[in-house]
């Protein structure tokens, strides 16, 4: 049986206007969250418009992914100054990266990712990031026990930004799929 994702992906030859993008390193346990996310919310039937994507640990591959979107949300885990478990609703221009710092080529995450599609004139419309501040970032597959109770709440959250998107109810659509 196809996934939301990849029925959305055979259907169209444009991109979707609106993707869900979970970023993260699933080998750092809370590190994953946004992946994690994703594939909870592969669970659900969603609108046309949306699609999922597992960003997982992308720089620069992420470019094409993200072209000509009308919205992206991305939910990630932070660093910061908040309390583990904190859920922060941040644009692109909230978390700008330091201007003094250098970059390589395999440090290149998110928001060098946007920067660049941007220059390429393909940049998506809107960005809304969730950062996520983690519990543990040890070594480990699964989300701690902390973090995996904050997932539905972190649905939740995307659920609010779709439905501000479209206009629709969105949790109406989003119910659990029978596999």
């Amino acid at each position: 049986m196809l996934t939301p994702t990849e029925r959305n992906r055979r259907a169209r030859t444009r991109p979707c206007p609106i993707l869900i993008l979970g970023v993260g390193n699933i080998l750092l346990r809370d590190e994953g969250v946004g992946v994690r996310v994703v594939e909870a919310m592969e669970r659900l039937e969603l609108p046309p418009e949306v699609e999922l994507f597992d960003g997982a640990t992308a720089g620069l591959d992420l470019v094409d992914v993200l072209a000509d979107r009308c919205k992206v949300i991305v939910i990630d885990a932070i660093d910061g100054d908040s309390k583990p478990g904190t859920v922060l609703r941040l644009t692109p221009e909230d978390v700008a990266p330091q201007e003094d710092r250098g970059v390589s080529l395999h440090e290149i995450g998110l928001l060098e990712t946007l920067m660049v599609a941007r220059q390429l004139g393909v940049a998506p419309q809107e960005t809304i990031i969730f950062g996520v501040k983690p519990h543990d970032v040890g070594c480990g597959l699964d989300l701690s026990a902390e973090m995996a109770r904050l997932v539905p709440r972190i649905i939740g959250l995307v659920l609010a930004e779709l439905a501000n998107e479209t206009g629709a109810d969105v949790s109406r659509h989003a119910i659990e799929r029978e596999d």
